[in-house]
């Protein structure tokens, strides 16, 4: 329960939206550990596992990039691999890796001379499975990634393989048995020069509207596509206002709108990354609009009526029952 607006988001953003602390050095810690012994599988011998290249290793994901929201349920890490010997050829947007040169470590996962990323993810699996903290756990692969859930956290870890290139991208598996391209980099560094530029204000906006979308938005875009609509937001402003529900009020009028354009990848690779459909578009709209006229209303009542529980009673409509209600 709060008396101000302002007393109510902060209690909202303690205590709902935010990662608990507690949990968060947890995953940090766990998380650390998980890469120390990824980084020793390469001196197994009975794994023959392909050797590391540690210092490429990624934390990525909105984990890393201090977005996320309650609650913890996922940990994302890339593990890298040097390449060996090994060369690629890119085919539009598909890598191949070649082998013929290559150590026998990465032979023995090729077909033909070209290294298959399927096999690299199967063996990344079959070698977790090996570590005695992790025999009993659930591992299993998706796609591009491993999965290591483990009963004493409430999170799973996604283990992306990867290897690093002479253009500065990484190769990680594509669902085909081949390798597409990434720099999770980019999108970290945006966030925290994003952040910086709005004198730290960035990171607690992105993390309440992305609260907002999951539970009360029409249509839930989304996490990296959302995410990368409020930083277009915020880099589209002179400066972020001081208090937060100025700075909300005005995302859902720029969401109504901007829903409908190409929102580019900020790494240059996978180009628009709107592929909502038109309908879609148009839910999401409608409901930014709706939310952009009670914000307004909610600021009116605070700013004009001096009204402190109107207001607070509007924002929970906006943001649901979980927003703190006057007290």
């Amino acid at each position: 329960m709060a008396t101000y607006v302002n007393s109510a988001f902060n209690e909202f953003n303690t205590n709902t939206v935010n990662l608990d602390p507690t949990r968060t050095n947890k995953a940090i810690s766990s998380r650390d550990w998980l890469f120390s012994q990824l980084n020793n599988l390469d001196g197994k011998e009975d794994l023959n596992f392909p050797f590391k290249y540690e210092e490429k290793n990624i934390k990525y994901g909105s984990f890393a990039r201090k977005t996320k929201i309650r609650e913890l349920d996922d940990v994302d890490i890339m593990f890298c691999m040097t390449g060996d010997g090994a060369t690629y050829l890119k085919n539009q947007n598909v890598y191949t890796i070649y082998t013929p040169n290559a150590g026998q470590r990465l032979k023995n996962l090729s077909d033909n001379g070209i290294l298959n990323s399927k096999r690299i993810v199967n063996k990344l699996k079959t070698s977790l499975s090996n570590i005695p903290h992790y025999n009993e756990a659930d591992l299993h692969s998706k796609g591009e990634a491993v999965t290591l859930n483990l009963q004493s956290y409430e999170w799973v870890f996604d283990i992306v393989p990867c290897f690093y290139t002479d253009t500065e991208l990484y190769l990680i598996p594509d669902t085909n048995g081949n390798w597409k391209a990434t720099d999770p980099r980019i999108d970290q560094n945006l966030v925290s020069t994003t952040n910086q530029n709005c004198d730290g204000k960035a990171l607690q906006l992105i993390r309440i509207l992305k609260y907002w979308n999951r539970h009360n938005s029409s249509y839930t875009i989304s996490s990296y596509l959302y995410e990368q609509i409020i930083l277009n937001f915020i880099n589209s402003k002179n400066e972020l206002n001081q208090w937060i529900d100025f700075n909300i009020k005005d995302f859902f009028n720029y969401l109504s709108t901007n829903i409908h354009y190409t929102v580019n990848d900020p790494k240059g690779i996978q180009g628009n990354l709107n592929n909502l459909t038109y309908l879609e578009r148009q839910s999401i709209s409608q409901k930014a609009a709706w939310a952009f006229d009670r914000s307004k209303e909610a600021i009116y009542f605070e700013t004009t009526e001096k009204n402190q529980e109107k207001s607070i009673n509007k924002w929970r409509e906006i943001f649901g029952n979980k927003f703190p209600s006057y007290e």
